[in-house]
């Protein structure tokens, strides 16, 4: 089911920044962002101001927003016109405990764009941030760019190195060098682990991520998500056949399995 979305399929990545300085994020920039919305759920504590960038180098067979993966699907955004909009509702999130999320798609395939967003919405609004990557790109990432970021949302989609692979298109490595990175700067992280029947499920695989997690430190949060296929419309969409879409969603029995697994490592788990 891979061989499809991969090779001459994948989104080719633009060069990266040529040095840290290009990266800055005390300069007006734009991008190209797909939506925003106000989220209650995994994107982080609280409700929160969520800007969605086009643009990603992964081809997950699950993704429900296949319409992310060209940054050329999105519009052309300034950051100022996105600060104007989340300082609408700082008043409301504030009170909820929430904050602001730059996502994707995959941000860090925007890093100027994303380091502005994370420092202006941090600095200018006064809101918790947070930064929702696979962690591929997480090299882009400049030392400025962290420091702005409150948590990282990090998905963790295998830790098998086929199955990542067969899931996304690349490979795991770049993620876990990007992980230990981030323990190493004792930043904040939740995990994300999508639990797939018949492709993530396996116990080693389970195991791997959950042993991962646990050694790192700085993981106060791991959400066990459910397989679906809510955006199997939009893969029709694009013409293209949804993957997965003879796959069964877990059971309510296979996720709480899941979650004992990461739960066994010290970990809070949901």
């Amino acid at each position: 089911m891979a061989a499809a979305l991969t090779g001459s399929d994948l989104p080719p990545l633009p060069a990266p920044p040529a040095t840290p300085a290009a990266a800055a994020t005390h300069r007006t920039s734009s991008g190209f962002l797909h939506s925003w919305d106000l989220s209650t759920g995994v994107d982080g504590p609280g409700t929160r101001f969520v800007a969605f960038l086009s643009g990603c180098p992964l081809t997950c067979l699950y993704c429900h927003n296949p319409d992310t993966w060209r940054m050329r699907d999105g519009t052309r955004t300034s950051a100022d016109d996105v600060i104007a909009e989340a300082g609408k509702y700082t008043r409301f999130i504030a009170v909820s405990g929430g904050g602001a999320t730059v996502s994707g798609g995959e941000p860090l395939l925007q890093p100027v764009f994303t380091g502005e967003l994370l420092h202006r919405m941090k600095h200018e609004l006064g809101l918790h941030t947070a930064l929702d990557t696979s962690g591929f790109l997480g090299a882009r990432a400049t030392d400025a760019l962290l420091r702005d970021t409150d948590l990282v949302l990090l998905d963790i989609k295998s830790w098998d190195p086929d199955t990542y692979k067969k899931v996304t298109g690349r490979p795991v490595q770049p993620t876990l060098d990007f992980a230990r990175r981030l323990a190493g700067l004792g930043k904040e992280v939740h995990v994300r682990f999508v639990l797939v029947p018949g492709l993530t499920d396996a116990p080693a695989n389970i195991e791997g991520v959950a042993a991962f997690a646990g050694g790192l430190g700085n993981v106060s949060r791991v959400d066990i998500l459910p397989f679906h296929k809510l955006g199997e419309a939009k893969w029709r969409a694009l013409a293209k056949p949804f993957p997965l879409r003879r796959l069964p969603t877990p059971t309510l029995g296979q996720l709480n399995a899941a979650r004992a697994v990461f739960q066994a490592h010290g970990l809070y788990a949901v």
